[in-house]
């Protein structure tokens, strides 16, 4: 079944990476926060918490710290204001760029999303200019070294899933938002190794990009995912496999 999952797994190689450094924590911390603030501090009930939790243990992370995290956006415990802000803009070759972040200061943030657009030949836009490309999914990752792909997609079909596709060693699954939660269950159940669960942002559309235009894009789109506050980027391209692969090299 076709992707649109290919930045996703880009995003999960570099993020085996980004899970050394402690900054994934933060990340983690902030996107627990804002859930529980917005949907209230019941997993159950709450998709985007229950998402979050369930990458924070896979990130090993504390059970104390998570619970901290959702008191603290339920409002059970003080500390900074973590706001949810959304930017929205072009990269080389017109591709769409949605960046959400997560911060205690707007301004701050602006500046910096700002900055990488410009540095790697993007414009920032207003808002609503590319968000209307872009629909809320569920993906839930699997270990593919680990996992049959046949009997994951059964699986994962079964369950109400509406892509699977295996790319770089990992199998990830496409959900409707609201059957994200069956599917992860369904999965578990079979036994199949999931890695991560998180809701994303699947483009309706995409773009080829080739030659220097896909390095300067991936430079853009790897240099914001670097910054702090940002807790997402999604983008409506593709890049040929062979040249995906060089570049990835160069990162």
């Amino acid at each position: 079944m076709a992707g649109h999952s290919k930045w996703a797994n880009i995003k999960h190689r570099k993020g085996a990476q980004d899970a050394k450094r402690a900054k994934v924590f933060t990340r983690l911390i902030r996107e627990i926060t804002v859930a529980a603030r917005q949907g209230g501090g019941d997993m159950e009930s709450n998709p985007r918490l229950r998402s979050a939790v369930l990458t924070a243990r896979g990130a090993n992370m504390p059970n104390d710290t998570i619970t901290k995290a959702v008191k603290r956006g339920t409002g059970e415990l003080g500390g900074a204001v973590i706001e949810e802000v959304n930017y929205e803009g072009y990269g080389p070759g017109g591709v769409a760029i949605l960046v959400e972040c997560q911060t205690d200061n707007k301004n701050r943030t602006t500046a910096e999303v700002r900055h990488v657009f410009t540095k790697f030949n993007g414009n920032l836009g207003a808002n609503g200019c590319v968000s209307y490309l872009f629909e809320r999914k569920g993906m839930i990752v699997l270990d593919g070294e680990n996992c049959d792909l046949d009997a994951a997609m059964e699986a994962a079909i079964d369950a109400g899933a509406e892509d699977v596709e295996a790319d770089g060693g990992l199998i990830s699954v496409t959900t409707a938002l609201e059957d994200l939660h069956a599917v992860e269950t369904a999965l578990d159940a079979a036994g199949l190794p999931v890695t991560s669960t998180e809701l994303v942002q699947v483009p309706s559309t995409t773009i080829a990009v080739e030659g220097s235009d896909a390095m300067t894009l991936m430079r853009l789109i790897t240099g914001m995912d670097d910054l702090d506050d940002v807790a997402q980027v999604s983008a409506n391209f593709e890049i040929d496999d062979d040249l995906m692969a060089e570049i990835e090299e160069k990162l």
